[in-house]
């Protein structure tokens, strides 16, 4: 779903079961050692808070499909976050009985188990969802490259088809110059033959004329 999601929550399952463990052990010590354990773990319950901060930003920038469900995981955690912190308000009061200690002892360790095995399931979970996007990443990343060499096919054929149109546009280019000069060829062709028909009709008119003064002249005398 979030790259970015996911490793946020990888890193709280991760935080939430050592609390719970080092919650655990806390109830068992005295004295400094218990400040120090108990001061461990609100330094841990500080980041497990920036870290569902950190969460809860990233889900509601996704898509409202995706951000529901990863709100709906952030309540549980925020739930777990509460308990915790529960937990570390017992272990500061002192008010515990050494029953009641046992008890917790017990639940601590049985909540620590199944911290572990949540945690576990999450990133069995989280690692199949990165390897089904990694997948997906590679399918899309194998059809880009036969995109890629489509259109450089493509591209290969629109500029053999380019070469072509230019020598056809070319040859058509010359045979445009030829026909313009086969044409003012024609014209002076056809003037000289109507200059030539001109003078042949002169010709043919004087000799006519003068066929007919001789002819006159015979007659006369």
């Amino acid at each position: 779903m979030s790259n970015v999601f996911d490793g946020y929550e990888r890193q709280y399952c991760e935080l939430s079961a050592n609390l719970t463990k080092k919650c655990t052990a806390a109830t068992a010590l005295n004295g400094e050692q218990k400040k120090q354990k108990v001061s461990e773990v609100k330094a841990g319950l500080d980041e497990a808070e920036a870290l569902i901060r950190k969460m809860d930003l990233e889900a509601r920038s996704l898509q409202p499909n995706i951000r529901a469900v990863l709100l709906a995981k952030l309540r549980e955690y925020k739930s777990d976050l509460n308990n915790l912190k529960n937990e570390v308000k017992k272990i500061v009061s002192g008010n515990i009985n050494p029953s009641a200690r046992d008890e917790l002892l017990e639940s601590g360790m049985a909540d620590a188990l199944t911290a572990s095995a949540d945690q576990k399931t999450r990133l069995m979970t989280s690692t199949d969802r990165l390897n089904k996007t990694s997948d997906r990443v590679k399918d899309s990343r194998r059809t880009m490259l036969e995109t890629e060499e489509l259109g450089v096919s493509i591209l290969h054929d629109l500029h053999s088809q380019r070469q072509s149109l230019l020598h056809a546009h070319n040859t058509l280019h010359g045979v445009d110059d030829n026909i313009g000069k086969s044409k003012k060829i024609l014209t002076n062709i056809s003037r000289r033959m109507n200059r030539n028909k001109w003078i042949i009709s002169s010709i043919v008119l004087a000799l006519v004329v003068a066929i007919a003064l001789i002819l006159y002249f015979k007659l006369s005398k």
